[in-house]
């Protein structure tokens, strides 16, 4: 029940992405039961092609944290994290990671690779996906269709 609460924060963070044109990603980490950081997709807004929700939430999870390994820590990401984003993931050595829905496009972790759990790796993570799959597809459906009848 905990992991569909905090996933809930997570799309928080994705409609105010989307909300602001950014593909509606979001993450939350959290550590000792408490989310400690938010963050949401804004590579359009930064004209930054690493600024990803996760990639986001590490920096600013370590710069609280005060280093880079966020071991005791939990990230909810509402889309399957892309391949930067699980290297990422991977480097910060959190423990956990539980996203929404899939996405066979970008294909981290379950759809095509398993980078997260790839057992050549020096660190693996403990991965659940499927939280409030519906959910979090949804609101990426909603947004690319949205988009498709604007003119840009």
């Amino acid at each position: 029940m905990r992991d569909e609460a905090f996933m809930r924060e997570a799309l928080l963070e994705a409609e105010k992405a989307s909300r602001i044109g950014e593909v509606p990603i979001g993450a939350v980490v959290v550590r000792d039961g408490q989310i400690i950081v938010r963050s949401h997709n804004l590579r359009e807004t930064t004209h930054d092609a690493t600024a990803h929700a996760e990639v986001l939430a590490i920096r600013e999870a370590g710069r609280l944290l005060g280093g880079w390994r966020l071991t005791g820590c939990t990230m909810y990401v509402t889309i399957e994290p892309c391949p930067m984003c699980a290297g990422a993931l991977l480097q910060s050595r959190i423990d956990r990671v539980v996203f929404g829905a899939p996405d066979p496009k970008a294909w981290a972790d379950r759809s095509i690779l398993e980078i997260l759990q790839n057992p050549g790796l020096n660190h693996q993570v403990e991965v659940r996906d499927g939280v409030l799959a519906e959910e979090c597809g949804a609101i990426m459906k909603r947004f690319f269709r949205e988009r498709r009848r604007t003119p840009q």
